[in-house]
C-alpha cells in the first residue's frame, strides 16, 4: 500500500445559496489512478479547482507529503506539483501559439528571459512529442489540433513542469475509442514508470471500472463512500452510491410514424468537404439518431444544417418548403435550435445569469419597445428550471458557476423557451452524469410526443438505441447506412461507423453460424 501523498482535510466551499462541499475528505496515494465520481453538482469539479489553486475561498487544510500547503493560487498548486487538465481545453490553451510554445508555456513565461532559442523550444517539443506518442506537428498553431491532441498538449505542458499529481477532468469525453485506449495507456505509463498519482474524473462508469484503483464519490457536496475497484465491482454499485439509490431502468421508447417529413436533406455536402452528399429526414413526432466515431461528420452535418457551415450542394426542405440558412440567426428564425457539442466554447454566455441565458434564444416574446422585460425573464427561467431540473439557487446564478451538467440542461433549456419546431442535439449527454441522463431522455421524448423532430447525435450506440427511432450512420462525412433502432444493434452500427460495407453481420462471420 502507496503512502499517503495527498490529503485534504475537511474542505468546505459555499457560493451564494449552495453549499459545494461539506467537509469533504480526500486522500491520494503516489502510484494509483483514483476516480472522483458523483452525479452533476456533487462537487467534483469543485475539488478539483480547490487542489488546482483556482477556488482559494476554500476552508479546510490539505496536505501534501505530510506538511500543509496552501493552494491558493494555481502558482502554489504547479509548485506543488499539481496540475488540472480541464474538461474545456481551449480555456487552457494559447490559440495563437503553436503547440510547442503552449507545452513549454510556463518556462517561456518566466521574467527575465530577453531571447528564445526557437531551436531549443522546437528540440523540447519533439522529445515531449515522442515520450507521449503524440502525431502532429509542434510548430503547428494549436487551434489547428483536434480535441485529443490539445488534450495531449496540456498533458505535456504538466509533464514538462516536474508534475506530481495530474488531475484529469472528463479527459474521454471528447475522444474516439481509439484516443481513449492511447489516453488510458499513457496514463498506466506514467503511473508506473513516473509514479504519478492521477485523479480521473468520468461520467463513463466502464471507464472508470477499466482504469481506476480506488474511487472516491461525492453526493449533493458531501462525502458518499471510498472503495477500493475490484474485479467485482460493478457500475450499479457506483450508481447506488452516487444517487444514494439504484438507477432507473430507461426503456428505449416505441417506434413512432413519422407521418411525413419536417427536415429533408437531399444530396447535402459542406464547402470543407467535410459533410459528403448526404440525404436524411426526420418526421414530425420522430428522433432520428446519427451515429458515428468521432470526425465522422456529425458535429458537422448538424452545424450545415443549422447554417453554420457553408454549403456547397444539395438542398434542405422544411415541411417541404425548401430553405437556405446561411447563419445560426436564420437557422433559428426557421424554427431549429443547435445544442453544440461544445457547450462551453459555443453554446453559452458563462458571464451571464441563467435566466439571461435561458431567454437569449427567443428575446422578443421577453421585451417590449425594445426593453427587457427582468420579471417575463425570470417566470421562463423558473419553468425551465424545474421542467429541466437544473440546480440553481436563483434565475440570477452566474452560468459559469453551475456544473457541466447543468450547464448543458440550460443550454437546452433555451431552445425549450424559444419552442422550436426541429431541435439538432450534438451529444446533448456529454458530461452529464447517469441520473441527468435519464431525466434529459425523458425531456427529448417529451419534444417528441409533442409533434417536434430531433436529429440527436452521438458516439455512444447505447444512447442512440435507447432514444431513437431511427439511426443514420455516418462515415467519412457520408451516410453508410440507415437503421430502424428497434431492429440493430451496437455491434452493426459500430461495424458501419468503422467502414464496414456488406451486410451485417460480416460474410464470413454468417458463413460460421451456418457451419453446423
Amino acid at each position: 500500500m502507496e503512502s499517503c501523498l495527498l490529503e485534504a482535510r475537511d474542505i468546505s466551499v459555499a457560493f451564494p445559496g449552495v453549499r459545494a462541499l461539506d467537509h469533504v475528505d480526500f486522500r491520494l496515494s503516489a502510484g494509483e489512478i483514483h476516480a472522483l465520481a458523483g452525479a452533476n453538482g456533487a462537487g467534483k469539479s469543485t475539488l478539483m479547482k480547490v487542489l488546482a489553486g483556482t477556488n482559494p475561498g476554500y476552508r479546510g487544510e490539505v496536505r501534501l507529503d505530510g506538511r500543509t500547503v496552501e493552494l491558493r493560487t494555481p502558482a502554489a498548486a504547479q509548485l506543488a506539483g499539481i496540475h488540472l487538465v480541464c474538461q474545456e481545453v481551449d480555456q487552457a490553451l494559447a490559440p495563437a501559439l503553436s503547440a510547442a510554445e503552449n507545452m513549454l508555456l510556463d518556462d517561456l513565461g518566466k521574467p527575465g528571459g530577453l531571447w528564445v532559442n526557437w531551436r531549443s523550444v522546437y528540440r523540447q517539443a519533439e522529445e515531449l512529442k515522442q515520450r507521449l506518442h503524440m502525431d502532429f506537428d509542434v510548430r503547428a498553431p494549436v487551434s489547428r489540433l483536434t480535441l485529443a491532441q490539445k488534450q495531449m498538449v496540456l498533458i505535456a505542458r504538466a509533464l514538462r513542469s516536474r508534475c506530481r499529481i495530474l488531475l484529469l477532468d472528463e479527459p474521454t469525453a471528447p475522444l474516439s475509442a481509439a484516443e481513449t485506449e492511447t489516453l488510458f495507456a499513457l496514463c498506466r505509463d506514467l503511473v508506473r514508470e513516473r509514479r504519478l498519482a492521477i485523479v480521473f474524473i468520468s461520467h463513463r462508469l466502464p471507464e472508470i471500472l477499466e482504469i481506476c484503483g480506488s474511487c472516491t464519490v461525492l453526493r449533493n457536496g458531501k462525502l458518499a463512500a471510498n472503495i477500493a475497484i475490484t474485479p467485482r465491482t460493478t457500475a450499479d454499485e457506483l450508481v447506488t452510491h452516487m444517487l444514494g439509490t439504484a438507477a432507473a431502468d430507461v426503456h428505449r421508447r416505441r417506434s413512432v410514424p413519422a407521418g411525413g417529413a419536417l427536415l429533408s436533406a437531399r444530396g447535402l455536402s459542406s464547402r470543407d468537404g467535410s459533410v459528403r452528399d448526404v440525404s436524411l429526414t426526420v418526421g414530425p413526432g420522430e428522433i432520428v439518431g446519427l451515429a458515428g466515431l468521432v470526425g465522422a461528420g456529425k458535429s458537422e452535418l448538424c452545424k450545415a444544417l443549422f447554417g453554420i457551415l457553408p454549403r456547397a450542394a444539395g438542398e434542405i426542405l422544411l415541411e417541404g418548403r425548401p430553405v437556405n440558412p446561411r447563419s445560426p440567426a436564420e437557422g433559428a428564425a426557421l424554427g431549429m435550435g443547435l445544442v453544440p457539442e461544445e457547450r462551453r466554447k459555443e453554446g453559452l454566455f458563462p458571464g451571464e445569469s441563467v435566466a439571461f441565458h435561458l431567454g437569449i434564444a427567443s428575446l422578443k416574446k421577453w421585451s417590449r419597445l425594445s426593453l427587457l422585460s427582468r420579471r417575463k425573464l425570470d417566470a421562463n427561467a423558473r419553468t425551465q428550471i424545474r421542467r429541466l431540473g437544473i440546480r440553481a439557487p436563483s434565475p440570477e446564478q452566474r452560468m459559469e458557476l453551475l456544473s457541466g451538467g447543468n450547464q448543458q440542461k440550460a443550454v437546452l433549456g433555451k431552445w425549450l423557451s424559444a419552442g422550436c419546431r426541429l431541435y439538432l442535439l450534438d451529444e446533448p449527454m456529454k458530461g452529464v452524469d447517469v441520473g441527468a441522463k435519464a431525466e434529459l431522455l425523458e425531456v427529448i421524448a417529451a419534444l417528441a410526443e409533442a409533434g417536434c423532430g430531433v436529429l440527436y447525435a452521438s458516439a455512444e450506440p447505447g444512447e442512440l438505441l435507447r432514444a431513437a427511432d431511427r439511426i443514420y450512420v455516418l462515415y467519412g462525412g457520408t451516410v453508410a447506412a440507415e437503421l430502424a433502432a428497434a431492429h440493430t444493434s451496437e455491434e452493426e452500427i459500430m461495424y458501419y461507423a468503422v467502414g464496414g460495407t456488406g451486410p451485417f453481420p460480416p460474410a464470413r462471420e454468417r458463413e460460421r453460424e451456418a457451419q453446423p
